[in-house]
């Protein structure tokens, strides 16, 4: 039967991934290398690994097929035809919540280990609500550009695209959905994680009077933070850097199309002061550090699986250097934002004590944000205004 096959070919496949690169990379290697696998078989079989991932390090005393019927039974929120086949008893529970799922189960919900390392969790964290939402697929973001809000909802209401308005001009799509063909993305609207589209709301705080704005997004990555203070801010003077080159000229295409034509780019190692720049030259300093992206895991199941604890510290000392780098050039009432998508508190109220007694920085406000409780991802952000 096809679904015996099915639950063989993932707990292979689940055993021989060991970790070193994001999941979804290692999948394509193996369906690759193994051409048999039509497009529905693939399918199949790569939701069956995530929903194993899901469950991180519980239920070790089970085999590996009987792990992943489990996994599929408490992901789903729907009749599952291989459940029907397989474990009808099960497939008609289906629409109970996890909870229950677990009573039913004869299995305490919180004798599950799916996510590592709680004792480190931030304060205002909600252990079951967070470990929950581990259990279901976040949903994909766009954040509508000022101007084409009309334009956008009018296309998916065309295509018939299912999706939700959490505010106004946030857009949240099943995470199957394939926008590419029907937006015009960058230019229109930005793929963005809802909770990444809050901390625009601290951006708000450093709008002064005064135009242009000087920014440095300093760990800029794809530039998302950079479009979001363009679109918030308006005129601004904006310089963004990364340690790596190659992500620099990935958010140079990403800025045209965007349609951001001045500004400076600079390619450098953080963990060390920066070169080429004038101390105090910043109105606002944007940090989207590294981090262990441990409130993004709904995303990447697999990280429940081969987090290693020592991440924390080691991602914690990194982020002191770059704050340590980058407050010299801030100017004096200028605004220092930092953000992580982690959960841990070594790494976001930990590291907002860091700041304020090492900078000389007045910290105006700080907050988790829970996208646990709306499909999203869970981050970290304060902003700090510098006093001398």
């Amino acid at each position: 039967m096809k679904y015996f096959s099915y639950l063989n070919t993932a707990a292979e496949i689940t055993g021989l991934y060991k970790g070193q690169q994001p999941f979804h990379l290692f999948i394509k290697d193996f369906f690759r290398q193994y051409k048999k696998y039509g497009s529905s078989d693939r399918k199949q079989i790569t939701h069956l690994c995530y929903c194993y991932f899901r469950l991180g390090a519980s239920f070790k005393n089970i085999t590996v097929p009987e792990k992943i019927l489990t996994a599929l039974f408490l992901c789903s929120e729907q009749d599952n035809e291989m459940l029907a086949r397989l474990k009808p008893g099960w497939n008609e529970k289906i629409s109970l919540s996890v909870e229950e799922k677990c009573a039913f189960l004869d299995i305490p919900f919180e004798t599950l280990h799916v996510f590592p390392c709680t004792d480190e969790l931030s304060g205002d964290i909600s252990k079951n609500d967070f470990i929950l939402s581990h259990f279901t697929q976040p949903d994909v973001f766009l954040r509508i550009r000022p101007g084409y809000r009309q334009s956008v909802l009018h296309k998916l209401e065309q295509e018939h695209i299912n999706f939700s308005l959490p505010a106004e001009n946030c857009v949240a799509l099943p995470s199957t959905t394939k926008i590419d063909s029907i937006i015009d993305i960058n230019k229109e609207a930005v793929v963005q994680d809802y909770s990444s589209q809050l901390t625009g709301a601290l951006l708000q705080l450093a709008k002064p009077m005064d135009l242009p704005v000087t920014i440095w997004d300093c760990c800029a990555a794809s530039g998302g933070k950079s479009i979001m203070a363009k679109d918030i801010l308006g005129n601004i003077d904006l310089t963004v850097s990364d340690v790596r080159e190659s992500v620099l000229v990935n958010l140079k295409k990403r800025f045209a199309e965007a349609g951001i034509q001045h500004f400076t780019t600079l390619v450098t190692d953080l963990a060390a002061p920066p070169v080429n720049l004038v101390p105090g030259t910043f109105r606002l300093i944007i940090a989207d550090v590294p981090c262990t992206g441990s409130g993004t895991w709904g995303r990447t199941p697999e990280r429940l699986s081969f987090f290693d604890k020592k991440e924390i510290n080691r991602y914690t000392h990194l982020q002191q250097k770059i704050v340590s780098s980058v407050m010299p050039y801030l100017e004096t009432n200028g605004f220092f934002l930092y953000i992580t998508c982690s959960v841990f508190k070594k790494e976001n109220e930990d590291m907002a004590g860091f700041i304020r007694e090492n900078f000389a920085a007045e910290l105006v406000k700080m907050e988790s944000i829970k996208g646990y409780t709306v499909k999203a991802d869970t981050m970290f952000a304060a902003i700090f205004r510098k006093n001398m």
